[in-house]
């Protein structure tokens, strides 16, 4: 897009000092890149600008982070400090700015490495700090991979599976599904070709067939809807990102056979309120049979980086299996584009989060307080980093209905230290779902999980290979260090801390 329709379009949701204010910018950045090119041959200014309308025309963010995006690569790419950046623009812009030419200094290299590490830590400070430097970054990334193919294919594979690995599990945990699913997509075509061409070979009939019959049915269901009353805000198929499709066949279950995969196309019905949401559940599942144990109240229980929606599965028209998912405009925009939804319903931001942070996403709050208290230990942070944060998360219950958020592969174990220290210190085996278990069991999303508790403390070595998350594991190895000094090994402690 040209530099005039993206003003044009900024004009329609920003006012005149805002947009004055973005061409001030525009010149400044266009100025301090004169001459410069990308590989493909563009004005190096064509990239931050595509960067700035992503955060604008599609995210939304204020006029601060727009600049901000125009200006990112500026003190690393150009002859112009950072000081007159701040001098020009303000030290809030400024801190932006200078938040991202930290987090560009991060390649997926040796993940030992000091440097390397230490560089994640700055990111992740920088992300509790002022959530709009992140997603600046991730529209960098995005832009950075819509031109991949101009780069050598060796720095095309590590810019991918950098991707893979830091950037996209980033955008889900802030609940930006539609931003998530672009990134993994842009990058598998790099990352795992063989495996890309594999799945286009047994994929596209299969797509182009789901997706003529979403067509033929949502003027089906429209109808339906019309004649119980229910309004609609709109009714449309949704194809499956191609990279979660084939993250799904590598299960067990699917043994890589698409013809198991009932939501390649799903039909998404968006609607005003959230009664017409329960209400449009009860109008398809008396009109079309439900597959048992499909149905999913992501409503009543939001996904960790809250996302919310009703999900169903249902023999709909034609005898055909359909996925629907249900949600209000409002939880669509949540769901597309996460956290930066919130900012249309919140006051605008400021670093250290000026803007309450959404209930569901106070784990990055909660992120900066724990590298706080991990210190210096690289080889802590980087093993918290791939256990906790780059999984994906499951939510178990307690019996009273209160839910954890863990990763997933975490036991029964590391679920008694989420409620709490003491009850962890006290467990000595687990009810889930009903039926005993150990503690070394490992979890399943909405397992409901008892522990038992014992009148002693039971601690054993054993436990740090037990428990998943560094949370639990360090709750662990803090307990053996402070009790076994002076008696040699555990059991002698124990039996000292019995009472008489």
């Amino acid at each position: 897009m040209t530099y005039h329709t993206i003003l044009e379009n900024l004009k329609k949701t920003y006012i005149p000092a805002d947009i004055k204010l973005f061409e001030k910018a525009y010149d400044f950045a266009k100025a301090a890149h004169a001459g410069q090119k990308r590989k493909s041959g563009d004005d190096y200014i064509t990239h931050s600008l595509a960067v700035a309308n992503y955060l604008g025309n599609h995210l939304h963010m204020d006029i601060d982070t727009l600049v901000a995006g125009l200006l990112h690569d500026v003190p690393e790419d150009t002859t112009v400090p950072l000081a007159e950046i701040k001098k020009t623009f303000g030290k809030e812009i400024a801190f932006m700015v200078e938040g991202i030419t930290k987090l560009g200094k991060i390649k997926l290299r040796n993940q030992k490495d000091e440097t390397y590490i230490e560089t994640l830590r700055k990111m992740f400070f920088s992300m509790a700090a002022d959530i709009r430097v992140v997603l600046i970054k991730l529209a960098d990334r995005l832009h950075n991979l819509q031109t991949l193919s101009f780069l050598p294919p060796e720095k095309q594979e590590r810019i991918a599976r950098e991707t893979l690995e830091v950037y996209a599990p980033i955008a889900d945990r802030l609940g930006m599904g539609e931003l998530k699913g672009e990134l993994e997509d842009l990058s598998f075509i790099y990352a795992y070709p063989k495996e890309h061409e594999w799945l286009r070979e047994q994929g596209e009939v299969r797509f182009e067939q789901m997706r003529e019959y979403i067509e033929r049915t949502k003027k089906t269901v429209q109808k339906e809807l019309k004649e119980a009353g229910i309004k609609t805000n709109g009714i449309h198929g949704r194809a499956k990102h191609r990279y979660s499709l084939y993250q799904k066949l590598l299960r067990a279950r699917y043994g890589r056979d698409i013809n198991k995969i009932y939501d390649l196309v799903a039909l998404r019905i968006i609607t005003p309120t959230l009664e017409n949401c329960y209400a449009t559940l009860g109008v398809l599942h008396s009109k079309y049979k439900p597959l048992p144990g499909r149905i999913k109240d992501y409503i009543a229980f939001p996904k960790p980086n809250g996302y919310r929606s009703i999900h169903t599965t249902v023999f709909g028209p034609e005898g055909r299996i359909m996925e629907v998912q249900i949600r209000t405009p409002e939880m669509h925009s949540e769901a597309e584009y996460g956290i930066a939804a919130h900012w249309a319903y919140t006051e605008r931001g400021k670093p250290d989060w000026g803007y309450k942070v959404p209930e569901q996403l106070e784990w990055v709050r909660e992120l900066r307080d724990w590298q706080k208290d991990i210190g210096g230990n690289p080889d802590d942070f980087m093993e918290a980093l791939h256990i906790d944060f780059f999984k994906n998360r499951i939510f178990i219950f307690t019996p009273r209905g209160d839910v954890k958020d863990l990763p997933e592969g975490a036991t029964a174990l590391d679920m008694a230290f989420a409620v709490h220290t003491g009850l962890g210190l006290h467990a000595q085996g687990a009810k889930i779902n009903g039926k005993m278990g150990k503690l070394a069991d490992e979890l399943e999303n909405g397992d409901v999980v008892e522990i038992i508790k014992a009148h002693q403390i039971n601690v054993s070595r054993d436990w740090v290979n037990i428990a998943k998350t560094s949370s639990a594991r360090s709750k662990i190895k803090s307990y053996l260090k402070d009790h076994s000094r002076g008696w040699g090994f555990l059991p002698e402690f124990r039996f000292m801390n019995r009472k008489k």
